[in-house]
């Protein structure tokens, strides 16, 4: 028998501590690896987290409602296998995570949402329990305690959930109830170089909207995104043709033999991380004054969700993938993203990011880049042009599909020839595809 300590697990990056909402299982359940144990709390998302080890729930260490720091115990399991119970030493510290927080979090717009919460919500008077999700999704919306308290709650004893919170700001009056017409302290001061917002007429027949929440901080990061680096776009159009004359061929057969349709994504996918292998500088990040070189390539795609925002989703280890797994993995992100399903870890951890704006009809983009990375792809419409050719008896025009690469780069860090090269290699790759290959 072994006794193997469970500690509160990393769910995604710059997410220092979580807050313990619901034990699933109590002391002395048998539980199973992989089961789930408990539900957690972040400023991100709720979710559940499940036993390292199957065994018996020995000893909660923790109780419903405490915040605990990523590493630090949380139960402990009795298993019949021998472990090493050298977990705790992996683990950083309080005192060091707190410390390495802003370096892991470096130019994320959303992250610094947290730092005012004080100054944005007091503590609840009734001594009511508001999870970190609830309390960031009010930060957001500008909703005072005053008005939180009020919200109906389903969960375990009359808790806010996040579907509470969100059916209630469907159905919110309009300013919701303010407890006094003092100024949102959420909103910092502009500072003097900052541009004021040109003022909007508004005349009778307008309409307006109000942004959702995914809306606002898209356009937070959007906005930081374009201040932090200086963006400079190189474009390289390529000739796909053997690409579409392969896919064409092969899409019946492959969607009988695997279940899933293969699309061009996992083909450009596949071409951009040898490009990155090529030319690993622009696996980067900055931090600082500091270049980190990435060591693992992990691709993130702009998904458009239903409701018209888009969402990145990433493919960790990329490299590590065939092109039958990397289109399964594709059109899984692909497909959960749709449906709400996707978790943390899915949303983390990018090193590089390419987005099909061809979906839209379109043929170019300039796209904004996803910090902290320094560099994103926009690959254009797949279009039928007339095109000169070499053949064996001179040049000759025909018909070719052709499509236009739209590479973003960081200039701070990557210069024209490295952006313009990397773009060219992923068009290199691209128009070298073997027409003849199987998969």
């Amino acid at each position: 028998m072994a006794i193997v300590e469970m500690v509160m697990p990393k769910m995604g990056e710059s997410i220092m501590e979580g807050t313990v909402l619901t034990w699933l299982k109590q002391e002395g359940d048998t539980i199973e690896a992989d089961e789930s144990v408990l539900e957690v709390a972040t400023d991100k998302v709720d979710t559940e987290v499940p036993a390292t080890h199957g065994g018996i729930l020995k000893e909660i260490l923790v109780q419903e409602g405490d915040v605990v720091p990523v590493g630090a115990p949380i139960a402990r399991i009795e298993t019949d296998a021998t472990v090493e119970t050298s977990a705790p030493a992996a683990s950083t510290p309080p005192a060091e995570k707190a410390e390495a927080a802003p370096a892991a979090v470096n130019g994320q717009a959303t992250e610094t949402v947290p730092q005012t919460a004080t100054a944005v919500l007091d503590a609840p008077s009734s001594g009511r329990f508001y999870s970190p999700l609830v309390m960031n999704i009010a930060r957001q919306e500008s909703i005072p305690m005053t008005e939180l308290e009020r919200v109906p709650g389903t969960g375990r004893e009359s808790r806010v959930t996040k579907k509470d919170i969100l059916a209630y700001l469907k159905n919110r009056p309009a300013g919701g109830v303010q407890a006094a017409p003092a100024a949102p302290v959420s909103a910092p001061a502009p500072s003097a170089s900052a541009p004021k917002p040109m003022p909007v007429s508004i005349s009778g027949g307008d309409e307006i909207i109000e942004m959702d929440r995914m809306r606002k901080m898209i356009a937070e990061r959007m906005l930081d995104s374009k201040r932090i680096s200086p963006h400079v776009t190189s474009f390289v159009e390529a000739d796909v043709t053997n690409i579409v004359h392969w896919r064409n061929r092969i899409k019946h057969t492959f969607k009988e033999r695997e279940g899933e349709p293969i699309t061009f994504t996992p083909i450009f996918m596949e071409a951009v991380v040898n490009a990155l292998k090529d030319y690993p500088m622009m696996n980067i990040q900055v931090d600082g004054n500091n270049i980190v070189k990435k060591k693992s390539i992990n691709v993130g795609m702009a998904v458009a969700l239903p409701s018209g925002n888009l969402i990145v989703p990433v493919i960790h280890n990329t490299d590590q993938y065939n092109l039958v797994g990397l289109t399964k993995k594709v059109n899984d992100l692909a497909r959960r993203a749709r449906e709400n399903k996707l978790t943390p870890d899915d949303l983390q951890g990018g090193t590089y990011t390419i987005s099909n704006v061809g979906s839209f009809g379109n043929v170019m983009g300039t796209p904004i880049i996803m910090q902290p990375q320094v560099g994103i792809l926009a690959l254009g419409a797949v279009v039928k042009k007339p095109a000169v050719i070499e053949t064996p008896t001179g040049d000759a025009i025909a018909i070719r599909h052709k499509m236009f690469l739209s590479h973003s780069y960081d200039h701070r860090v990557v210069d024209g020839s490295l952006g313009g090269m990397f773009v060219r290699r992923v068009a290199d790759y691209l128009e070298r595809f073997d027409p003849t290959m199987t998969i």
